[in-house]
């Protein structure tokens, strides 16, 4: 069965990386055919007075701060492969910081500089305690930062893929940020969003957190749903179980699912991480399965 990974980032918090050779030859091992690659748009300062260098945002109390050569990186290792490597990848920018104005001039000097651009992302705007240890205001999908972002990709016909809490990590009975996304998406209606994990985030949860999805994906067609990183660990596939209520909602919107890995930098979990999808497609049909596992992914962000 043909595969993809639909979200990966090559470097980490650092912006380090384990290189693109060991990606080709880790998806080669996991028997995935394309990756969806990126950045990482932030990188996470190490303090003098700190003793241990941090290696994840979360390792201590140390801020992070936005980092535009995090594309160059991207550019750099693509442009180290053959033509047919470098065809099994849909590079994406996402390097400029998504509270300033200023924001568009990276996007256009980068697709200036390099033109096999597949999109935009991943732009983190809500984000669990990565949002409180920026040095920045808080990003979020409707920030006026990020409505030339959004002209950019529309007149482009671009995807664009977002990670934005649908909720805070304390209010578990209300979706405190939705309405910054629908927000965005109805001010730009042919906008092609990717909307990271699904909005879920560490403490992020919602008991009919399906219904809500449901719901988005049907006001709004232009819509898809990434899973990846820990939303679907802790909800879609809670405990190892895949819930029946997921299942069937994947079933029915399969053609707006994509699947990711939603690696850092770091490689050698590549075949683990999506191999653990294999218990949500075994129970799809036919159809939906090559949906999900690929055909989906390559509409959005290969174009075919």
């Amino acid at each position: 069965m043909n595969l993809i990974d639909g979200h990966i980032h090559l470097v980490d918090f650092l912006q380090q990386s384990d290189g693109i050779d060991v990606l080709l030859r880790q998806m080669d091992a996991g028997g995935i055919d394309r990756a969806v690659v990126f950045g990482m748009p932030v990188v996470k300062k190490w303090n003098a007075y700190d003793p241990r260098e941090p290696k994840y945002y979360l390792d201590d109390n140390a801020r992070c701060y936005y980092y535009s050569f995090t594309d160059q990186l991207v550019v750099d290792a693509l442009q180290s492969l053959t033509d047919t490597q470098r065809s099994r990848f849909a590079p994406m920018a996402c390097g400029f910081n998504p509270t300033d104005m200023h924001g568009i001039r990276h996007l256009e000097r980068i697709w200036q500089s390099y033109p096999h651009w597949a999109g935009v992302g991943e732009v983190l705007l809500r984000h669990d305690d990565l949002t409180n240890l920026m040095l920045e205001e808080s990003a979020r999908a409707n920030h006026p930062a990020m409505m030339p972002i959004y002209e950019f990709c529309t007149a482009r016909d671009l995807p664009i893929l977002l990670h934005t809490n649908s909720s805070s990590v304390g209010c578990h009975n209300e979706y405190v940020y939705l309405h910054e996304l629908e927000e965005a998406l109805a001010i730009h209606p042919k906008l092609k969003v990717v909307w990271a994990h699904a909005g879920l985030s560490r403490r992020v949860t919602h008991d009919a957190y399906f219904e809500m999805i449901e719901r988005m994906l049907v006001s709004y067609p232009r819509l898809h749903i990434d899973l990846s990183w820990i939303g679907y660990d802790e909800v879609i596939c809670r405990d190892g179980i895949i819930q029946n209520e997921w299942l069937a909602l994947i079933e029915r919107r399969a053609e707006r699912f994509l699947l990711g890995s939603d690696l850092v930098g770091h490689f050698d979990k590549l075949p683990a991480t999506m191999g653990r999808y294999a218990g949500l497609l075994d129970r799809l049909s036919p159809a939906a399965r090559e949906a999900v596992a690929w055909k989906t992914t390559m509409g959005v962000y290969f174009g075919k």
